[in-house]
């Protein structure tokens, strides 16, 4: 049985700040696809609509689809949690979006950029956390579900190590323990008629498997974690590290053994495609780590035998 194809894709700031930059960077190498975070250092989901939607636009003159919106929700601390706290990349403080509901504002902003996925994360780390906890501490989960069924559009949870879901061991116990989040919202939202969900709930919140986050907290993946997670998975991040210098790499250049890694996950993936992104995270040559990267996926793809679209 062939394994899936692999949807190719890379975080636009990743390549440079700008989102000309990241155009330019994206026909150079032919890609169809950038997932969006930050432009000019600024993160969308702190963006006004108007914003939103001339990036979109621009994107669509281009040539240029969002299969990805890579928010920060819930990358900041839990509510009535403390954090050890320290440098967190991405950080975003929620006070800033710009409009009154943060679960509204971020839906909106994937609907504009017609992103079929969302990112989102676990809170920051705090000590006790348990699987039912994230969706009980604050109705912006709930609500954010309640949306995600209302506009066809995936939560994919990343294992983030500085989050409470860090490692892929804790990502296979999330799904394996919570296998979807609650309902919830306001009145608007619960009074969605039942025909207009026509998924189970778990088709909205799925796994963003990041191996190479695993792997920089010395914790691999086990094969039951690839087994619980493989068959929920439709997106996975990608990068690599050098193991022994605590830093990432170029995709392919680091002690991460891709090859194994990505033909033991899509050995059991059950979508015909997966959403590939690359993230990248070497800041300092951002354009051509990502270009290495790329080529890193491709030389991998052909050793496993999987097809990049």
């Amino acid at each position: 049985m062939p394994l899936p194809r692999l949807a190719l894709s890379v975080i636009g700031d990743e390549i440079g700040p700008s989102l000309d930059e990241m155009i330019s960077f994206a026909h150079e190498h032919g890609l169809k696809r950038l997932d969006m975070r930050t432009v000019d250092g600024r993160n969308l989901l702190g963006m006004k609509k108007e914003e939103v939607i001339a990036i979109s636009r621009k994107l669509e003159k281009a040539g240029l689809t969002v299969p990805a919106f890579v928010s920060p929700m819930f990358k900041w601390q839990a509510p009535g949690k403390s954090t050890a706290g320290g440098k967190v990349d991405f950080a975003f403080d929620p006070d800033s979006c710009p409009a009154e509901n943060i679960a509204d504002h971020a839906m909106e902003v994937a609907v504009i950029l017609g992103a079929p996925h969302m990112r989102i994360f676990s809170y920051l780390r705090y000590p006790g956390f348990r699987p039912a906890d994230f969706g009980r501490l604050s109705k912006d989960v709930g609500k954010l579900h309640s949306l995600a069924h209302h506009f066809d559009i995936t939560l994919q949870v990343e294992n983030e190590p500085v989050c409470n879901i860090g490692s892929i061991a804790e990502l296979a116990n999330f799904f394996a323990t919570v296998p979807w989040l609650p309902m919830g919202g306001d009145e608007e939202i619960e009074e969605i008629e039942a025909e207009d969900i026509r998924e189970p709930p778990q088709r909205y919140v799925r796994p963003l498997v990041d191996i190479a986050n695993a792997w920089s907290l010395g914790v691999p993946p086990s094969d039951s974690d690839i087994a619980t997670l493989a068959p929920l998975t439709t997106a996975i991040h990608l990068k690599d590290r050098n193991l022994e210098a605590r830093r990432t790499v170029p995709l392919g250049d680091g002690d991460v053994p891709w090859p194994a890694e990505l033909e033991r996950l899509l050995s059991g993936v059950k979508a015909p495609e997966v959403l590939a992104s690359i993230e990248t995270h070497c800041p300092q040559n951002g354009r051509e780590a990502t270009a290495r990267s790329i080529e890193g996926l491709r030389r991998i793809a052909r050793d496993v035998g999987v097809e990049i679209v």
